[in-house]
């Protein structure tokens, strides 16, 4: 079986051009991330990574936002390691479990930077995997060090050729309102239905979007009817949506419990749909970016929803953290951190999506700041402005927000230095 994983490995490694390194096979299944390291170098960065033993590792781009993720196989986390501070183009490096225990480190971009990794051995290096982010950033270790393994270079990313690379599209935002019709959602002490209070901010959420230039909004349903789980999904897809927003009330036993929470896609939910996908592509709609399954063979069309699966997952948590945000300077939250779960309305393979908790209409207190209109409008407006801060920085290419970004930066990097 070991040999058979491997090879699937390698095979999709070939297919997507990224580098294989020559420690795929070397023994151990609990190698520990010891310590992780990032310096301001040149223009850009290098980052370093210790282990406790040798290990294989991925390496690849991703764009919208620009990212690089490093996936270490068989590793995990080591007890007190936590992620260093962004410097300099590197806004933001954070980690999590991948499937198989593979543990991913994402580093978000201002900018995109080449990329090159090897691995050292032997000396006071121990076992380090450097990552060098920036075109004059050396791969250096230290001198006692001995090379393990070749340097690499990132693959470039692959875009389909149709796919837009400028265009005045506004981006479209999905707006789904939780439950309706027969579905009342839950129902405060005071009769307050989850439905009504869901589609009210939606309403108010989608005239907010259709006021700022460049963004449009879609309503998943615009009046008191259900509409099934997954067909939302499906008419966001149809819409061509940008982004996926659904918004719910939650309710506890625990009656004293305030605050939002925000929640995207996990794992488990992600492989799950990948499954479907690959058991049905014959019937399934392109992928967002102009890439089809269905005349694909199975090895191909796994790898290449797996790719859609991973950038959107990444951006689906990187909008759901402004989102979260925002609302914790504004209303408050129950859970300071992003959530995950398997929900259907968060399943599809190419849209970013999130779903907001907007509080707790079993509290009496939060039940009757959410029936009031003026409270929903704050949550409303709280919530676009974590949408307008992620598509400020990562606006979908082929739009008006995008090419405003591209000549922003132009005009930055042509302005003369002070004196």
């Amino acid at each position: 079986m070991r040999g058979l994983r491997a090879a699937l490995i390698i095979a999709t490694c070939l297919v997507t051009g990224v580098a294989v390194s020559p420690r795929l096979f070397a023994a151990g299944t609990a190698t520990q991330l010891r310590s992780i390291e990032l310096t301001p170098d040149d223009g850009g960065a290098r980052l370093t990574l210790t282990t406790s033993s040798p290990t294989s590792h991925e390496l690849f781009t991703l764009e919208n936002p620009n990212r690089v993720v490093i996936d270490l196989r068989r590793t995990r986390l080591a007890s007190g390691v936590r992620m260093p501070d962004g410097v300099g183009l590197i806004e933001t490096v954070r980690s999590g479990d991948r499937p198989g225990g593979t543990l991913r480190i994402v580093l978000e971009l201002k900018s995109a930077l080449p990329t090159r990794s090897r691995w050292l051995s032997g000396g006071d290096a121990g076992n380090q995997l450097v990552i060098a982010l920036g075109k004059n950033v050396a791969l250096e270790g230290s001198p006692a060090a001995t090379l393990a393994a070749a340097e690499s270079a990132v693959p470039r990313i692959v875009r389909a050729e149709h796919a837009p690379t400028d265009g005045d599209r506004d981006v479209i935002v999905a707006v789904d309102a939780g439950h309706g019709g027969t579905d009342p959602g839950a129902i405060g002490r005071n009769g307050t239905r989850e439905k009504d209070i869901t589609l009210a901010i939606a309403r108010a959420l989608a005239e907010r979007i259709d006021d700022e230039p460049g963004m449009r909004a879609v309503l998943i349903r615009d009046g008191d009817h259900f509409v099934v789980l997954r067909d939302r999904m499906v008419r966001a897809r149809a819409a061509k949506a940008d982004l996926f927003v659904s918004i719910h009330a939650d309710s506890i036993r625990d009656r004293s419990i305030t605050g939002a929470s925000v929640y995207v896609l996990n794992e488990r939910g992600a492989s799950s749909e990948a499954a479907r996908w690959l058991a049905e592509r014959e019937n399934a709609a392109d992928l967002m970016g102009g890439v089809t399954l269905d005349d694909k063979d199975q090895s191909l069309a796994s790898v290449l929803l797996d790719l859609s699966q991973t950038a959107n997952l990444s951006a689906s948590m990187t909008a759901a953290e402004r989102v979260l945000a925002a609302l914790d300077n504004s209303t408050g939250v129950r859970k300071s951190r992003v959530q995950q779960a398997g929900l259907i309305v968060l399943k599809s393979p190419d849209i970013p999506s999130m779903l907001v908790e907007t509080g707790y209409i079993s509290n009496p207190g939060e039940e009757a700041r959410l029936k009031s209109v003026r409270y929903q409008d704050r949550l409303a407006e709280t919530i676009f402005s974590g949408l307008r801060g992620y598509f400020e920085e990562s606006p979908p290419p082929g739009t008006r927000l995008a090419r405003l970004r591209r000549s922003t930066l132009a005009g930055v990097m042509a302005a003369p230095a002070s004196p």
